[in-house]
């Protein structure tokens, strides 16, 4: 299967909770990250669902926030990854950053033009990744 998203991570579930309507998946991958999902109950039951399944995790470039200072800051997303800026690509209006984890693992995100300069993005800085849990995708190889 070929798609369009960016970000792609295979892992195996390493936490499941369940409540009446949703779940919430957390997916370790080989490097050491972990990404929660927020999926309906339905899901869980056509995937099959259980911990230790491995699973793939799915999220648009465009759902995904770059942060460049996180002293103080305190947020509701579930997924905040750390890391280093790999690769700034400008475009006219937005550009697309490149944000290696200490794991090996590598996080795009498509971001505003005006948004690196305002946040200070360049090659080479911190910046961390952030992704609401309701923006990962879980898929399982069939």
């Amino acid at each position: 299967m070929k798609i369009s998203a960016r970000n792609v991570f295979e892992g195996t579930i390493s936490a499941l909770s369940s409540g009446p309507v949703s779940a919430e998946v957390e997916v370790s991958t080989a490097g050491g990250d972990k990404l929660v999902a927020t999926i309906t109950q339905g899901s869980v039951a056509s995937l099959g669902l259980t911990v230790g399944k491995p699973v793939v995790a799915l999220i648009k470039a465009s759902n995904v926030m770059v942060m460049t200072d996180a002293t103080g800051v305190k947020l509701s997303a579930r997924n905040c990854l750390a890391g280093t800026v790999k690769k700034l690509v400008q475009g006219p209006v937005s550009a697309e950053v490149i944000i290696a984890l200490p794991g090996g693992a590598e996080v795009f995100a498509s971001i505003t033009r005006d948004a690196t300069t305002e946040l200070g993005i360049k090659e080479g800085a911190p910046a961390t990744a952030v992704i609401k849990a309701s923006s990962v995708i879980i898929g399982v190889k069939s």
